[in-house]
């Protein structure tokens, strides 16, 4: 009896794009009636009128309006327009969920009230059209959410190769139902539920030699690029990329709050990671262990500034431990220093290269 159950399971689907409905459209509304006939269990959060009555709110900080007003000016703000039909609906196949939102514009006026003044109104503007691109996605996911919380992007393009595993769930905020499903459609679903109106690309295989022009380029040419990737060959060869287009290169390491920064947007010329890569031949770095990288990494990385428990566990590799270890702490301050400096670069406010480190170790005590 069981086993006849346990064949119900069914495989993961990979979609990760909400799809938006306008009932104003006829051809919508007919979609979305369609879509709640086949599917008569689907979740329906329709808390419009709480949007609504925020946006009054935020557009009058001088007032405290009283329920009177607050529906006076939702009414007219509504016009002709019935409430239901009013805004955009957007499903989410992924946990067949409706969630019933006001428009874009509207939405991203919500989303960023809270973030006045610390970035403006401008600001906000400036960033909305600005493309960010990560390789990686177990620091990279931290990056990513925050870059959307922040909303320091309008299009974010996403390339890791793995699937989860649940020794990657101590640093990746995710739930346990997502084992063996792609990272990369794991964030670019968090992020369609955090904020469905910003554009997000997948690339499912990691970045590759065949692909690295679409990423950097496509559609656009990437305004900030951030590695956070274990190839040894696609952190160099990325680098290489990154410098011939004019693209700054963020990097944090996971340790003692290390951040690196290459503005080869400002400094041309500028050699790759401060001139700390080895001589190697590319062709031979595919496919090496952790172990085997280690002679390669120490030098980009600066691995001899490494805390002393990482300086330890780089030697337990292959002995006690298979991989180098991360911890969410040290992750998710990554996304924010990642994240603060993305946004600073975008809007010129940083124009300095280097290592920065932010070790709570020294500077807590």
């Amino acid at each position: 009896m069981i086993q006849q159950y346990l064949r119900r399971q069914q495989d993961e689907s990979n979609d990760y794009k909400p799809v938006f409905y306008d009932l104003k459209q006829t051809q919508d509304l007919q979609a979305f009636e369609a879509l709640l006939t086949s599917r008569p269990h689907i979740r329906i959060n329709d808390n419009i009128y709480s949007q609504l009555r925020e946006l009054m709110k935020i557009r009058n900080p001088t007032k405290r309006l009283t329920a009177e007003e607050y529906e006076e000016k939702i009414q007219s703000y509504l016009g002709d327009i019935p409430i239901e039909k009013f805004g955009i609906w957007v499903y989410y196949s992924w946990i067949d969920r409706l969630v019933h939102l006001v428009d874009e514009a509207d939405f991203i006026e919500l989303r960023t009230s809270r973030n006045q003044h610390k970035i403006t109104a401008a600001e906000i503007s400036v960033l909305s059209k600005k493309k960010i691109g990560i390789v990686g996605l177990s620091v990279g996911q931290s990056i990513a959410l925050t870059l959307v919380m922040e909303r320091i992007c309008g299009e974010l393009r996403l390339a890791d190769f793995d699937n989860l595993e649940l020794t990657n769930m101590n640093r990746i905020r995710c739930g346990v139902h997502n084992i063996q499903t792609s990272k990369v459609v794991i964030a670019a679903r968090e992020i369609a539920e955090l904020d469905p109106f910003i554009k997000v690309k997948i690339f499912k295989d990691g970045m590759t030699e065949a692909n690295m022009d679409e990423f950097f380029t496509a559609d656009g040419v990437l305004d900030v690029f951030v590695e956070e990737c274990d190839g040894v060959d696609i952190k160099i060869l990325s680098r290489i990329k990154a410098k011939e287009l004019k693209i700054p290169v963020v990097m944090e390491m996971n340790d003692r709050g290390m951040i690196d920064i290459e503005r080869f947007d400002l400094e041309p010329e500028r050699p790759l990671m401060h001139g700390l890569i080895p001589e190697v031949d590319i062709a031979t770095l595919k496919g090496l262990t952790d172990a085997e990288k280690l002679p390669i990494f120490s030098p980009m990385l600066a691995l001899e500034n490494a805390s002393a428990k990482m300086k330890f566990s780089l030697g337990e590799i292959g002995k006690t431990i298979t991989t180098w270890p991360q911890l969410a702490s040290s992750v998710v301050l990554g996304g924010a220093l990642v994240a603060d400096t993305c946004r600073r670069i975008i809007l010129d406010q940083l124009k300095s290269s280097g290592r920065y480190y932010i070790d709570f170790e020294q500077l807590i005590v």
